[in-house]
């Protein structure tokens, strides 16, 4: 018998590992439908991924949440890309990044060329309705998480301490340090609590592999001003500013538009309006918010632009974290496994519920709920999803609806 055999059970069989075909058929159907932000998009995951597929339990999915919280990148789309690498294998993950990325990229592109707004009543009342499908779907994520991952006062207390962080300490400095702040007060008085029985979560990459990744990440960060400066290639000044801002972003979403903003219009490669007017757009397209460079890329002036360009920035800004996450990953299995590690992700999972519980109030709550028919419309959503179970897709359609006909009314 195993002389850790009493403290820690590891299932012996992993959850079974699906095809990259699968994998890309999950993940299109949520890129076509998750509307409402990172945050939002982590709701989409677990009800899909978590409780529907059951490709990872709730711990480990927290697990991967609080992980990708603490990497620079787009958050949402990191979780997305770990899981299809632990379902799919590494084509896997390029089909999740695939599938939940494009369907936006390509709509943003088809704006950018096509030049025209999506404005008047119609228009507004759409999209007032999917930022409604956002409250619900995030009341569904907090709602499921508090139950399974604060069950008992010390639990509670922590959550309760994230969101007072992360009110007072806004952005992504707040999170970062609540979920820290978690994980030392889980150390100290989460370790009485039950050994978790962990399910080893095969991600299939080598100690080598991810240091190789996180070599090649700091080459770039380090590499491409050098390398701008030395060669005066427009490519290449493109893929290094949108690089930058993906690799000085935590949480990613909304943080990364002032750095954005300031990479292509302080240097004139388009107006301000011309950038205002994309981002915009980017509110009505499901899917990460990372793809609002892929409308950049085809607008900036001069050449590349157009599909060359906004392939170059949409690579470029994913690229540095997925490489900070695959040069975590090997690590980070074996880690969660000890029971001091376990105390701390007790803690720091805790932490993730409250830093939801404050992004449901701000920005979800405060920028969809309006008006007494907006509550009404975002607790027929929750009840949608939570007790008929319906599928998310449906309650967008259903709340984007309705949203549209009472603006109309």
């Amino acid at each position: 018998m195993k002389s850790s055999a009493e403290v820690i059970h590891e299932e012996a069989i992993t959850r079974p590992h699906g095809t990259p075909g699968e994998v890309f058929t999950a993940f299109l159907k949520l890129g076509l439908t998750s509307f409402g932000g990172p945050i939002a998009h982590l709701g989409y995951f677990r009800d899909e991924l978590v409780v529907r597929r059951k490709w990872i339990d709730e711990a480990g999915y927290a697990d991967l949440v609080a992980l990708c919280q603490f990497l620079p990148g787009p958050a949402s789309s990191q979780v997305g890309f770990a899981l299809g690498l632990l379902r799919g294998g590494p084509m896997g993950a390029l089909a999740a990044w695939a599938a939940f990325t494009l369907p936006s990229a390509i709509l943003l592109v088809i704006f950018a060329m096509a030049a025209t707004a999506f404005d008047g009543p119609v228009g507004a009342g759409l999209l007032h309705g999917l930022k409604i499908v956002a409250v619900a779907v995030v009341a569904q994520a907090v709602w499921g998480m508090a139950k399974t991952l604060t069950p008992d006062r010390e639990r509670a207390s922590i959550a309760l301490a994230a969101v007072l962080i992360v009110v007072f300490a806004a952005g992504a400095i707040g999170q970062v340090a609540a979920i820290t702040v978690g994980a030392l007060a889980g150390l100290a008085i989460c370790r009485n609590g039950p050994i978790m029985r962990t399910t080893h979560l095969s991600f299939r990459v080598s100690p080598i592999v991810g240091v190789g990744c996180l070599v090649a990440f700091f080459l770039l960060l380090g590499g491409l001003p050098v390398v701008a400066a030395a060669v005066h290639s427009q490519g290449i000044n493109l893929f290094d500013s949108f690089y930058r801002s993906g690799s000085l972003v935590f949480g990613g979403g909304h943080v990364v538009l002032p750095l954005l903003q300031s990479e292509v219009v302080n240097p004139g490669w388009m107006t301000n309006d011309t950038f205002l007017a994309g981002y915009g757009a980017a509110q009505a397209v499901p899917g990460p918010l990372f793809t609002f460079a892929a409308y950049l890329g085809a607008v900036v002036e001069p050449d590349p632009n157009g599909l060359l360009g906004a392939t170059i920035c949409l690579i470029a800004i994913f690229l540095p974290g997925f490489l900070l996450l695959l040069g975590t990953l090997p690590f980070w299995d074996s880690f969660r496994t000890r029971p001091t590690a376990q105390a701390a992700m007790r803690g720091a999972n805790a932490a993730v519920v409250g830093i939801l519980g404050a992004a449901l109030y701000s920005p979800v709550w405060t920028s969809a709920v309006l008006s007494p028919r907006d509550f009404a419309l975002a607790l027929a959503g929750f009840l949608l999803l939570t007790v008929w179970k319906a599928s998310p897709w449906i309650v967008v359609v259903l709340l984007a609806a309705a949203a549209t006909v009472l603006t109309l009314v």
